[in-house]
Order: structure tokens, then sequence, then C-alpha cells
């Protein structure tokens, strides 16, 4: 199985898939993470253009480290994005090069307008996928990939519903190291962003950020989530999960295949 994750910014796969990701790469299947737009914006010291250089190779670190197979950031600019013919185009370019089975990204509503808008342009691209005059330079897939939306913990219009969970601790270390490459996001911009007077108490060593970061990410396991993972691991304790909701617009699998998709 091909395995393609859509982002807005380079760091959002790792936060809502890395774990996953880093299982299903231990396991031999090809795994890409996809950056919408080149996260210049994510920075209050450093310009624009240094910040884009500097997300990239946090992306190549962190795709390193979680060993999968490749990581791309494309060229639209952090905060800009709409989901203009353009960008569609670009997605389904790169669905169809990676020959993906299954394609993850955020749902469609989400506080950022960069993450509203990658998943209203993967799911604009969901249908295309097949349709050969659509981006005729790249050939058209002859079967429609599995689209997923990865979690978020917004209610309106409608919760999160997971149609899978998958138990990550196993991968959390390598996870949490991911986050870890993307020193400018977890370390500056995201804590000056929500608290800036908890700036000064970011940890030094690397052994302690680690610990603090796996504080700082580890998301409660909501009932939804929990019976998702009964269904597939019974009574089995499980600290860190990562879930999915299956987008209607792309191929429907059947609960079984799902769950055969996913590592145990």
């Amino acid at each position: 199985m091909r395995f393609l994750c859509i982002g807005a910014h380079p760091d959002d796969c790792e936060l809502g898939f890395g774990g996953t990701a880093a299982r299903l790469a231990a396991e031999g299947h090809p795994v890409k993470f996809l950056s919408v737009t080149d996260g210049r914006a994510g920075h209050h010291l450093h310009s624009p253009e240094v910040v884009a250089e500097i997300r990239r190779k946090e992306a190549l670190e962190a795709a390193r480290r979680l060993g999968i197979a490749d990581t791309e950031v494309l060229d639209n600019p952090d905060g800009a994005l709409t989901s203009a013919l353009g960008v569609r185009d670009e997605i389904i370019r790169r669905i169809r090069q990676w020959r993906a089975d299954v394609v993850l990204t955020h749902r469609p509503w989400d506080y950022h307008p960069d993450h509203r808008y990658t998943s209203q342009a993967v799911q604009d691209a969901a249908y295309l996928m097949m349709v050969p005059h659509i981006c005729a330079d790249t050939p058209a897939l002859r079967r429609n990939p599995i689209f997923l939306y990865l979690q978020d913990g917004f209610r309106l219009p409608t919760p999160f519903a997971p149609d899978v969970a998958v138990d990550i601790d196993s991968s959390w270390d390598r996870k949490i190291e991911s986050l870890d490459a993307h020193t400018s996001q977890v370390y500056e911009w995201l804590p000056w962003i929500s608290n800036a007077d908890a700036l000064p108490n970011i940890p030094e060593s690397r052994a302690d950020r680690l610990e603090w970061l796996s504080g700082q990410y580890a998301r409660p396991i909501t009932a939804s989530v929990a019976a998702a993972l009964a269904g597939r691991y019974g009574g089995r304790e499980i600290r860190h999960a990562e879930a999915f909701q299956i987008c209607e617009y792309g191929r429907r699998p059947a609960p079984e295949e799902l769950d055969a998709i996913f590592p145990r």
C-alpha cells in the first residue's frame, strides 16, 4: 500500500500521522508527506524567506527520523492559500505521481484557513483522480484512492468520527523525535504564538526537550477513539493513538478492508 499524507504546513503530517507513518514504513509501505505551503509565515523573528528554507530542512530531517520514503514542500506561500484550480491541480499531480492507495488530509473545518483550503483542494481532487483530461500531462489513476481525514478536536459543524484507530505506543518516541526536528515550530513559534511567557520554560537539553514534547503532544484518547481501538485491539491498554475518518469523496472501503490496511 502506498500512503500520501497531505498537510497545509511542514509538521502537520507529523502531528496527525507521524506514529502510524513510522509503523507503516517499518513494515515496508511507501509513505510520503506533502506540505501544500512553504510555512514561511510561521515565525516571529526570521524573515519569511529564511523561515521557508528552515522549514524545508526540518521536514527532510523529520522524514529521516520517521523512516518514511519521501517528503515534499510546495512553494505556495503560508497564510495565503486558496482552493484555486492551480492548487487543486498540483495535488492531483502529486497523488497520481505517488500512485497513492491512501490519501490523508485535514478535515474541511479548522482554525487555520490553510488547513481548510488544503482539505477543500484535496476533496476537489478526489473524484478527478481518474479523469484523463484533467491534468492530462500526468496519467490518470485507474483506481481511486481511499481518502481519509486526520483527527482534530473541532466540534462544529460535526465532531470527528473515527472509522479506524491505530495504536502508536510502539512508535510514539519516533513521532516525538520527528516533531523535535521541527525546532523552529515546537520550541520557538508555537510556544510564542500560544503563550510567549512559556518560552523561558522550554528545556535546553535534548533529552529534556523530548520529554517535554511528549507531554505537550500527548492527545487524550476520546470516547469515540477508545471505542474504535477496542474494536481492533480488544482490552489492550493503549496510551497513544492516531485515528482517521473516511472522506466519502474517494473510494469507500468496507470496514474489513480499512482495518486490514493499518498496522495492528
